[in-house]
């Protein structure tokens, strides 16, 4: 048996410090664990591709999906995705067996020029997100929306030359990054709904690997693992594309779980908004009837891609 762990990440700044983050954890929680724990950078498809919107070049996974191989060809021993990066049908064979403490799912206004959305008028705004561009649209009618791809630091340099009045980014890696002062404005929840999964370190591994399946079970947080579960499941019930704009949030309320979802028709001319909770040990079926609730609402408008 080695004598090594090896842990698969993306290269860039946020996904080496979310996977440190697990690395250490792993550490603290296994103290008699007895081996050496090293990252391993993996390009995936998305950091190729850097100038094409998502849709254009594989959609959902594309920031995974050569992790997962490596994964299952046994050519590491775990690996640490954002969740919202995943597909919420999980790969044969792997199971995501932690989940890390939700770091904070909003999203969030940077811009050089101004401090508020709401000052924009006919400025641009940078985003390679469909759910963020038509949101964003709901918020300001004024404004001009291009896409923009790249890393954190990136996104916030090409507004800070002045490609761009201003970006939306999740919160959560400009907290990471220290970055956190590029965020001029902070929208609450229910006016800026995110992607499920927005904040959650996800930590995957293979079904049969019961050692690392062990040692990676002590590192998951609860309360964050109810949340992504019913996130996950009411996508999983929505059935939709990496073209499918739809936002979804879950928080705990004591023993009550809040699921507040939005849903645009396919032409991105409807929006369709629900919010429902249920029990706190059943956060799956939560997420399920939620689902099909907005699909009832949406009728022929929104039409399930599988």
């Amino acid at each position: 048996m080695s004598n090594k762990i090896i842990i698969g990440s993306r290269g860039s700044k946020l996904s080496l410090a979310y996977s440190n983050k697990v690395k250490s954890l792993i550490s603290k929680n296994n103290p008699k664990i007895g081996k050496i724990i090293t990252i391993n950078t993996i390009k995936t498809s998305g950091d190729i591709f850097k100038d094409k919107k998502i849709s254009e070049v594989g959609g959902k996974n594309l920031f995974c999906k050569e992790i997962e191989d490596k994964l299952i060809k046994k050519e590491i021993d775990i690996a640490v995705h954002s969740l919202k990066d995943m597909d919420s049908i999980e790969t044969k064979g792997l199971l995501i067996q932690a989940y890390i403490k939700r770091n904070d799912p909003r999203e969030s206004f940077v811009s050089k020029k101004f401090n508020k959305l709401s000052e924009l008028n006919k400025g641009t705004i940078g985003s390679s997100s469909r759910r963020r561009e038509l949101q964003l649209k709901l918020l300001n009618k004024n404004i001009n929306i291009e896409n923009i791809r790249g890393n954190v630091d990136t996104r916030i340099e090409k507004v800070e030359k002045g490609k761009f009045d201003g970006a939306i980014l999740a919160l959560a890696g400009l907290q990471t990054l220290n970055l956190e002062k590029y965020a001029k404005e902070k929208f609450p929840l229910k006016d800026f709904i995110p992607t499920a999964g927005q904040g959650i370190i996800a930590v995957q591994c293979r079904e049969d690997d019961e050692f690392i399946k062990k040692i990676v079970k002590k590192i998951n947080h609860q309360e964050t693992e109810i949340c992504a579960l019913a996130e996950r499941s009411f996508l999983k019930t929505l059935g939709g594309d990496c073209d499918t704009a739809v936002g979804c949030a879950a928080i705990l309320n004591k023993d009550v779980i809040e699921l507040n979802a939005q849903l645009f028709s396919d032409d991105g001319k409807k929006v369709f908004n629900i919010a429902k909770s249920g029990k706190i040990n059943q956060p799956e079926h939560l997420g399920k009837i939620t689902g099909e609730e907005i699909l009832q609402m949406s009728g022929n408008s929104f039409i399930k891609k599988r």
